[in-house]
């Protein structure tokens, strides 16, 4: 009898097993998007994604789970606006289903980056302090503990900010900011999970947002 139980209890427990993992969700496959990722999407972020032009991200070495999140927030869902507004990126990614873009996350995440450089020497004490330490008196918490201290960021939590274009960072930042202080502007994004981004850029000025931005560039 008790043999019985034990053998009924280690079937249960490899059904239980199994259907587990037939339940992860899809990873991607790197080998699967490079055709179309180093092709079409290489127009705006380059075939091994190190764009060159400072308006389009550097996607090289982005974790695939934050790739694939934006790219889901880029596509409108039938009938629906898309919670991320790109006049082109909203319709690049309206053909691709969700393996696709899964397998487009991968391959970019498999690539190595190309790191900027941090181009205002005046700015960089200011940028390094906000990015450390923040500021207490504004109730502005430091970059670093969210993105790391090299900007590497947390997989599936936070994207690697650590080398990308200041003006791309720049760009955002004001983005999340410009939605912060109104969440009906046009200019504004407001994919960030609970808010966190907007309502710390809603307390930094230009400058502040500038000197970061540039520190960041330079991170590895």
């Amino acid at each position: 009898m008790k043999r019985h139980l034990l053998l009924a209890l280690s079937l249960a427990a490899g059904a239980a097993g199994a259907a587990d993992h037939a339940a992860a969700p899809y990873k991607g496959d790197a080998a699967k998007g490079q055709p179309i990722a180093s092709t079409v999407c290489a127009a705006c972020h380059g075939p091994d994604g190190n764009s060159v032009a400072a308006a389009n991200p550097k996607l090289a070495g982005q974790h695939p789970d934050y790739l694939f999140k934006q790219m889901r927030n880029f596509k409108a869902a039938e009938g629906g606006q898309p919670e991320r507004v790109n006049a082109i990126m909203n319709g690049m990614i309206a053909p691709y289903t969700e393996e696709q873009m899964r397998d487009f996350a991968a391959y970019f995440a498999s690539q190595k980056q190309t790191g900027e450089q941090a181009k205002n020497r005046e700015t960089l004490e200011m940028g390094q302090k906000l990015y450390r330490a923040g500021d207490h008196a504004k109730g502005l918490p430091a970059c670093a503990a969210c993105h790391g201290p090299a900007g590497a960021g947390i997989p599936a939590q936070y994207p690697r900010i650590g080398g990308q274009f200041a003006e791309y960072i720049e760009a955002q930042l004001k983005a999340f900011r410009a939605s912060g202080a109104d969440p009906k502007d046009p200019a504004g994004r407001a994919n960030d999970p609970n808010k966190m981004m907007r309502m710390v850029a809603v307390k930094m000025t230009d400058l502040e947002i500038k000197a970061v931005a540039d520190y960041v560039a330079g991170l590895r």
